[in-house]
Parts: structure tokens; C-alpha cells; sequence
């Protein structure tokens, strides 16, 4: 799990790009525009940075992921397939991006608003975001993953949310998802501390209501099991003696 210098090195330019790309298709964001024209967009961008989408082709058993990028609305949590479905104003879309270049990977996350989102969304993503961020600060040298995860998980719920409880942050390096996991919320079975050298990606997935999520028939969107929109932020990072260094700002 610690990686050596040149594997970091490897991985920063992964998640460089990564950062760059969520920041690129920001302008891009309109209502009317579809996700798979976005899907495009965000694939031209990475070929042209001498890198791979990571997303294309991953499998989970027998399903095999068919699109460059994750591209989520609304109710839809993570894994969204970019499709046919248009942006309009209101809606949260929350983008999802894996880069793999000179065999190393980078992975982040971000959602964005669609015009005005009212009150509700708004506060949803501003405490998801800084839920991360608050997260973040517990990812040191010595410390429990769960100082992390109680961290996210208390900033949520007084808040009035809830932590999505299927799916989990990751390590990252030569493979997108590597040991070890990052729950959102305490987990008594999950004693592994950080150390310094690892590359980890910690992603809150917050949803306004339930914590609880289902799986469409294409089996790989997740969406809230009532219905109400959800929000997702994800960092990469270098674990340090002190504040981790975020690969993917």
C-alpha cells in the first residue's frame, strides 16, 4: 500500500489530469447538452494528455463498464452511464473521472449545479464538499481510516443527511481500486491505520434522504432508494506526517 517516490510521481500526473479535466468540462455544463456529449468531451481531453480513461472496460463480475466517465444526476448517486439524457436547469450532475497514464492511476469527483438549484441541493453539495475536506484532515500518518470515516459521517448527519453505506472510498495506484477501503461511516471491523507514502481516494456519497441505494436494470447506476437527489466529491491524495497532499486539486 506505501508507494515509492517514482510510483508517486507516476500517480501525480494521473490525478493532475484528472483535476484537469473536472475542471475543463465546467464550462461545458449547460442545459440541453446530453452526457455522452459530455462523455466525448471528457475523452478527448484525456487522449490528448497521452492518457487512458480508466472507466472504459472496467468489469465488476461480467458487467463491463461502456463509457470513458461516470456522469451522475440528481437522484442517480454514482456510476450514471453517459446516455441521451439532457441537462436541465436545477439539476446537480456529479462527474466522475479515472485516468490511468504510464500504468498508474488517478481518480476524483466533483458535482455541479445546472443554473439555479435552490436552497435544498445547494446546501447538499456544500456540506458533501466539505465533508471531504473535513475528512481529509484526519488522513494522516498513524491515524485509524475510521477518524476519517467518523469525521464524514458526523459532519453529514448534523447536517440532516445521510452517508451512502455501499460503496466506499479506495487506495489507488497500479490498479483504480486498491486496498485499503474508505467507508464514509464508522465500521467497527475496520482497524487499518494510514501510512505515510500511501495514495488513497476518499469520496463522500451523501444523499438528502435514505442512506440506502438500489442498482438500475443497466447494473451499474446506483440511485437513492427514495427518489431524493444525492451528491458526490472525490479526492485522491498522498498520505503525509500532516495534512495530506491532494493529488487531484
Amino acid at each position: 500500500m506505501v508507494k515509492t517516490l517514482s510510483e508517486i510521481e507516476a500517480i501525480r500526473e494521473s490525478c493532475k489530469i484528472v483535476a484537469c479535466v473536472l475542471s475543463y468540462i465546467e464550462k461545458f455544463l449547460n442545459p440541453g447538452v446530453t452526457t455522452l456529449e459530455l462523455d466525448e468531451i471528457i475523452e478527448d481531453y484525456i487522449k490528448s494528455k497521452d492518457a487512458t480513461p480508466a472507466f472504459k472496460g472496467y468489469k465488476v463480475h461480467k458487467n463491463v463498464f461502456p463509457a470513458n466517465s461516470c456522469i451522475s444526476i440528481n437522484e442517480e448517486v454514482v456510476h450514471g452511464i453517459p446516455g441521451e439524457r439532457k441537462l436541465v436547469e436545477g439539476d446537480i450532475v456529479s462527474i466522475d473521472v479515472g485516468v490511468k497514464k504510464n500504468g498508474y492511476y488517478g481518480d476524483g469527483a466533483k458535482t455541479y449545479a445546472i443554473g439555479y438549484i435552490g436552497p435544498q441541493k445547494n446546501k447538499l453539495m456544500r456540506v458533501t464538499e466539505e465533508s471531504l475536506y473535513i475528512g481529509l484532515d484526519n488522513a494522516k500518518d498513524g491515524n485509524f481510516i475510521n477518524d476519517v470515516s467518523i469525521a464524514i459521517q458526523q459532519h453529514v448527519e448534523s447536517a440532516g443527511f445521510s452517508v451512502v453505506r455501499d460503496l466506499v472510498g479506495h487506495g489507488i495506484g497500479k490498479s483504480l481500486h486498491e486496498d485499503p477501503p474508505i467507508p464514509n461511516y464508522y465500521h467497527n471491523g475496520y482497524r487499518n491505520k494510514f501510512k505515510e507514502g500511501m495514495t488513497v481516494a476518499i469520496e463522500p456519497m451523501v444523499n438528502y434522504g435514505t442512506y440506502k441505494v438500489k442498482v438500475l436494470n443497466d447494473n451499474w447506476t446506483y440511485v437513492t432508494a427514495d427518489g431524493k437527489p444525492s451528491a458526490h466529491f472525490e479526492h485522491s491524495v498522498l498520505i503525509t506526517k500532516g495534512k495530506p497532499e491532494i493529488l487531484t486539486l
